[in-house]
């Protein structure tokens, strides 16, 4: 029995071989075909197709026509690749990088001092970096003063004093030949010291007068063209030299 069933399946499956094959088509026998001839007329030929390129975009090379190989396009050399840096070393900057990264001083100066301050100054400065610095020719303009003296003893200066004090008006003394005097302000221009004179007859002053204390004469300003932290505190050493002028921004 059990021949029998192997000869049984051996007979069905090369029947269903036959069949599957359409050997037995001739009997009326052989599975559907499944055609779908409508498919093949939509079909899009493949050859008609083009790819555009998208723009600023190179287009690729034409393909092959007739067995004939595609021309080659020659290509820019690629720029070569920079090193990668090892694990743990620092990256190195570009030139401009370090440029753009670096601090930028600030140019300072102070001013404007005679030929004598100048004097000083220039030898407190010569302890600050070379070409750190500079003193540059400068007009130190004119100055007006409303004055009173000079005073004839010093009993009459004494009196004037009192009398400033009492009417609350602050004095100082002059310079060199306006000795014995007293100094009610000190102007840039005459027209200002003569306001400044009026202001002082209102409170009761009667005789003072506005002189000028100092014509137009060559002067020096100080400059420091790229003052950058560290010079600025070295500048410090200069605060004495400076005699209460302060470094300003350039102007």
């Amino acid at each position: 029995m059990l021949r029998a069933l192997v000869l049984l399946l051996l007979l069905a499956n090369g029947g269903y071989y036959a069949w599957s094959q359409g050997l037995l088509r001739d009997w009326g026998l052989a599975p559907h075909e499944q055609a779908e001839p409508q498919r093949l007329a939509n079909e899009i030929h493949p050859e008609l197709l083009r790819v555009l390129p998208q723009p600023g975009t190179q287009p690729a090379p034409p393909a092959a026509v007739s067995g004939q190989p595609a021309p080659t396009v020659p290509t820019a050399p690629a720029a070569p690749a920079a090193p990668a840096a090892a694990p743990g070393t620092p990256a190195q900057s570009t030139p401009e990088v370090a440029a753009a990264s670096a601090p930028q001083g600030e140019c300072l100066q102070a001013g404007i001092f005679d030929a004598a301050q100048a004097d000083v100054l220039r030898r407190a400065a010569s302890a600050l970096p070379e070409g750190s610095w500079r003193l540059e020719p400068a007009t130190l303009p004119g100055r007006w003063m409303v004055y009173m003296g000079r005073f004839s003893d010093p009993d009459q200066l004494a009196k004037k004093r009192a009398e400033l004090r009492a009417l609350s008006i602050a004095y100082d003394r002059p310079n060199g030949t306006l000795e014995p005097g007293l100094s009610l302000g000190r102007f840039s221009t005459e027209e200002a010291a003569q306001r400044g004179l009026a202001t002082l007859a209102a409170k009761g002053v009667r005789s003072a007068r506005v002189v000028q204390e100092r014509v137009d004469m060559p002067g020096f300003m100080l400059r420091l063209p790229e003052a950058d932290a560290r010079l600025r505190a070295q500048a410090e050493d200069l605060r004495a030299a400076l005699v209460g002028k302060a470094l300003r921004p350039c102007s």
